[in-house]
Formats: structure tokens, C-alpha cells, sequence
């Protein structure tokens, strides 16, 4: 149940441990999913922001789907570039609302849409990325200032408080430069709520590539097996699946129009992929697999610092 604390204090868990720290005037207030049977939580990084905001990961599954049915939630907002779980939102009379924003910072007309959004759809309203620390907070803290519920102040300490990382200061300049906007100027917005907004093929290849990534994290925690949650996740056909992604994306005219230094660490990432599907294939000891999910990872970070985000 997600209530509000009665301290000035905040709890945030993150991978199971809670770290104490003071809160903003407007104080956000935490709230963590159940486990079930053992199985890691549906939803991560979940928080209140406001009455009727709540931040989180995107939801996996009809798991992720009933927490936050649970949670009373009416409205889905992503703002990630993976497409929505739309079915599983409508058969739980859940309504789904597509933002895609960059790492780069939040754009005044994607701020707007999501203000009006936030103000017009019922609640209470789940506003998600990927993971749940960068973008999604960042929107979230962008609506509860442009609708006069938090300063600025408020907002990036949530930023903060989330977990978004300083490699990204896009995004926390968008919430610095926030100021509320007039039920007028709001009521300007054009009411459009797309499901499923369009999309570049490179953005919806990159987005498949974090999922099969994330897929390949919950088969090595589960011993490279597959996942007793997630029956349908099989180690091979996972890695083959990055690699495959990968490949195709430096043939993407958008990588084709990338500096160099861009198109080396694709090149890396994809070997890098491509040799822990191998030793998949093998049997190749558990150790040595993870050591090439690291690598993967290792070449991917390499690339997101200097090119996922211009404005750095």
C-alpha cells in the first residue's frame, strides 16, 4: 500500500536495501511492489510523486500489469521507446498514453502533452521508462511543476532521490527549467493521446536490444537457466536475439550517419553479443558466461555515455 511517511525522511529501496534521505518540501513517497513465490518484484523504482503520479519501471507480463492493477491505477503513461503493452492495459480497463522522450532532455511540446495528460486522464496515473531512474522520473518531476504540485527545487531533489544518473544532465535541466503553465496554455495543448506513438526504426531496434539485454541479466541470475518466472525466456534464443539486433543496427542508416567512434562501439557491442551466444551454445561454465554478459554490458555504457546523450 502506498502511503505517505510521517517524517521527514524517504525511504527509497533499491535492490532490497533502504537508504534514508531528506526528503523535499513536497516529499514524494515511496511505494515497492510484493514479491511473489520468490520471484523479484513485478515493478521497480516505483514511487509516489504526487496524489495520483507514480513513477516506476515498465511492467513486464500480466505480473507487472496486476501490480498495477493493485495499485488502483487507471492511466499508463510510457515515455520510453519500446512499444506499450496495450492488450494487457485494455484487459485490465487500463488505458495506455505514448510520450517517447530522449535521454537528452524532455522537448516544451512533449512536456506540454504529458501535463495534460496528467491533468485531464484519471487517475491514479503510472508514468514509466524502462528501468524507472532517468527518463520517467524526470517526466514525472517536469508534470508535478508545470501543474504547480512541486518547485523546481523539489523536482530535481527527486531526480536525485530516484536515482538518475548526473550523466545525463539533459534531463535534470528540463526539470530546472520548468515553471507552471496556465490552465489556458494547457487547455492550447492539443488533446492527443496516441497508444502507440510512431517511432524510428532504429529507436524501436535499440529498445529491443535493452529488453533481450534485461531478458539475458534474469538468465544468469536464474544460473543460466531459464527463469522460473519467466518460462518463456530461453538463454540460447535470447543471445541470439541481441546479436541479431545488433548486427542489423549497423546497417541502420541512422548509424551510417554516426561519427566513427559510434559505429566502433556497435561493431564491439555486436561481437561482443555474438560471443556469448557462442558460449552459450557450448555449455561454456557459468563464470566465463557471465564474464561475456559483462562485456556486453561494459561495450554498451561505453557507447551510452558519450553518444545516448548529446547534451553532455
Amino acid at each position: 500500500m502506498l502511503r505517505r511517511p510521517r517524517v521527514a525522511t524517504l525511504l527509497l529501496v533499491v535492490v532490497g536495501a533502504a537508504i534514508s534521505c531528506q526528503a523535499p518540501r513536497t516529499a514524494p513517497t515511496p511505494a515497492s511492489s510484493r514479491n511473489t513465490d520468490g520471484a523479484p518484484p513485478a515493478l521497480h523504482n516505483v514511487q509516489r510523486v504526487t496524489d495520483s503520479l507514480i513513477s516506476g519501471s515498465m511492467p513486464q507480463g500480466d505480473a507487472g500489469f496486476d501490480a498495477l492493477r493493485e495499485l488502483g491505477v487507471r492511466t499508463i503513461i510510457s515515455v520510453d521507446g519500446a512499444t506499450p503493452d496495450v492488450e494487457r492495459a485494455r484487459a485490465r480497463s487500463m488505458r495506455y498514453v505514448h510520450v517517447p522522450v530522449g535521454y537528452d532532455g524532455i522537448r516544451p511540446d512533449a512536456a506540454a502533452i504529458l501535463a495534460r495528460a496528467a491533468r485531464d486522464l484519471p487517475g491514479p496515473i503510472y508514468l514509466h521508462c524502462h528501468h524507472g531512474k532517468h527518463r520517467g522520473p524526470a517526466a514525472c518531476a517536469l508534470i508535478a511543476v508545470m501543474l504547480g504540485q512541486m518547485s523546481t527545487q523539489d523536482g530535481e531533489a527527486f531526480l536525485r532521490l530516484a536515482g538518475t544518473s548526473p550523466d545525463y544532465p539533459g534531463l535534470f535541466a528540463s526539470v530546472a527549467a520548468a515553471r507552471p503553465i496556465t490552465p489556458a496554455e494547457l487547455d492550447a495543448v492539443p488533446p492527443s493521446f496516441p497508444e502507440i506513438a510512431p517511432r524510428p526504426a532504429f529507436v524501436q531496434a535499440m529498445s529491443m536490444a535493452q529488453d533481450a539485454y534485461d531478458h539475458l541479466v534474469e538468465i544468469r541470475d536464474a544460473g543460466w537457466a531459464v527463469p522460473p518466472h519467466h518460462p518463456d525466456l530461453v538463454p540460447a534464443a535470447e543471445a541470439a536475439r541481441l546479436e541479431s539486433l545488433l548486427r542489423g543496427l549497423q546497417d541502420d542508416q541512422e548509424t551510417l550517419r554516426r561519427p566513427d567512434g559510434f559505429r566502433h562501439l556497435m561493431a564491439a557491442s555486436q561481437a561482443a553479443a555474438a560471443a556469448l551466444e557462442t558460449a552459450i551454445v557450448s555449455a561454456a561454465p557459468a563464470a566465463e558466461l557471465a564474464a561475456r554478459l559483462s562485456a556486453v554490458g561494459h561495450t554498451c555504457r561505453d557507447c551510452h555515455v558519450p553518444y545516448r546523450n548529446p547534451a553532455r
